[in-house]
């Protein structure tokens, strides 16, 4: 091989100009490898990129818990079925940590684990739902123990028991209205 084909040779590998890579050729005494090693140490090329790995825990600097990426990853970007499983998770924690609680003035008239009224509720609606109803006009409260979640159920239970008690004051009232006459 020539000279000149070395040089271009050695130029097109190393990335120098025609100049350094003659100088390096001459310095080297026209070996290709020795040249480019001369401009690896000169600064001139930068040598193949190097990665190390280990599977020692101290060097692993950026060491993430999978739950936390979890949690991260659920709290970023809810979909709408992480939605509807929280949702669910949330209404069966509920269910099962809480007791439904039927009461007429300060008496209690029964109490059942709310797991079993859910289920009543879901295969007896048609029948269930229209007595629960009723029932809120005779003076029937409904409400939840167990847990904090259970206050928002029962500020709508006891709203729903405040307006069967205001309709029922009103039928009352414009009933004695009447009878006056």
């Amino acid at each position: 091989m020539e000279m000149i084909e070395k040089v271009e040779r050695l130029r097109e590998k190393a990335n120098v100009s025609y100049e350094e890579a003659k100088e390096a050729l001459e310095q080297s005494g026209g070996d290709l490898l020795d040249a480019i090693v001369l401009l690896e140490r000169q600064g001139k090329v930068k040598g193949p990129a190097q990665s190390t790995y280990s599977t020692d825990y101290e060097e692993q600097t950026e060491y993430v818990k999978v739950r936390d990426k979890v949690e991260e990853q659920e709290n970023s970007a809810p979909s709408f079925g992480r939605t509807i499983g929280r949702l669910v998770r949330g209404f069966i924690a509920f269910i099962r940590n809480t007791t439904f609680v039927v009461t007429k003035g300060e008496d209690v008239v029964f109490q059942m684990h709310t797991i079993l009224f859910a289920l009543l509720l879901f295969f007896f609606w048609e029948i269930l739902a229209p007595v629960m109803i009723i029932a809120l006009f005779f003076g029937i409260r409904y409400s939840f123990e167990g847990e904090e979640e259970a206050e928002k159920a029962n500020s709508i239970l006891n709203k729903a028991g405040d307006f069967a008690q205001d309709v029922r004051s009103e039928f009352a009232k414009n009933d004695s209205d009447t009878g006056e006459m």
